[in-house]
């Protein structure tokens, strides 16, 4: 099993404000989406909050310290290493937050795929914990504003040297 993150980050490395994401980013979504559609994806209950609902034609599984949490459309565990056992049979698993949950995941992932957005947003939840010296970049897109797209992204793949 592989295991992966998917995150956005602005130019100060922000992920997050007041629990949403500080940009609208159409493309981003889409490429979230055609990557992670048919894996599970492993996420931490506020990031589930914040979506309303599990991720459809993914396996969801929703890390939380509440025991009694009903979940109609997710896997709730107690920490990440529970999640990642339920995994064991999967080829590629996505981590897609939060911030705890990226904390205590990069130790243990093999590639980043990253959206790095051009732009600085007023962010309140931050991407920490990477040693950049570790990764290789083996993929990159660079995307320019359009119609949709407000700010210059770009999508990034990055695996852990090594691995």
């Amino acid at each position: 099993m592989s295991l992966s993150i998917i995150v956005a980050i602005d130019e100060n490395y922000g992920i997050g404000k007041d629990n949403q994401l500080p940009w609208h980013l159409p493309a981003d979504l889409k490429y979230f989406k055609a990557v992670t559609t048919g894996h599970t994806v492993i996420m931490g209950r506020k990031t589930y909050d914040s979506m309303g609902k599990a991720l459809p034609n993914r396996r969801n599984i929703v890390i939380s310290r509440q025991k009694k949490l009903d979940l109609q459309d997710a896997s709730l565990v107690h920490s990440l290493e529970e999640a990642i056992s339920l995994c064991s049979s999967d080829e590629e698993v996505f981590i897609i937050g939060g911030a705890e949950i990226f904390r205590q995941a990069i130790p243990l992932i093999s590639f980043m795929y990253i959206t790095r957005i051009g732009h600085r947003f007023d962010a309140d939840t931050f991407l920490k914990g990477i040693d950049w010296n570790e990764w290789e970049e083996i993929s990159r897109e660079d995307r320019e504003p359009d119609e949709k797209n407000a700010y210059k992204y770009s999508f990034l793949k990055y695996q852990k040297r090594g691995s």
